[in-house]
């Protein structure tokens, strides 16, 4: 699943949570429209209630993107 997918899906369910890049806590739609098309397509997995992880190329958890903060 790609960043993208992962931000539509926050904002289509209409979650209460921002995301924390250590710098500022984010809207999901935010980021939709800050970020780079090739940010957006980072292969990424969220695990529910705390982070979003970058997905490397060998398939495995990565740095953490964001955290998820409760609104």
């Amino acid at each position: 699943m790609s960043l993208k997918e992962i931000l539509q899906n926050i904002v289509a369910t209409g979650e209460p949570i921002l995301l924390s890049d250590n710098e500022k806590d984010w809207e999901a739609r935010d980021l939709l429209d800050e970020l780079s098309d090739r940010m957006l397509k980072t292969r990424a997995h969220m695990q529910q209630g705390l982070y979003i992880a970058e997905i490397n190329e060998a398939g495995y958890l990565g740095r953490v993107m964001f955290k998820v903060k409760q609104k």
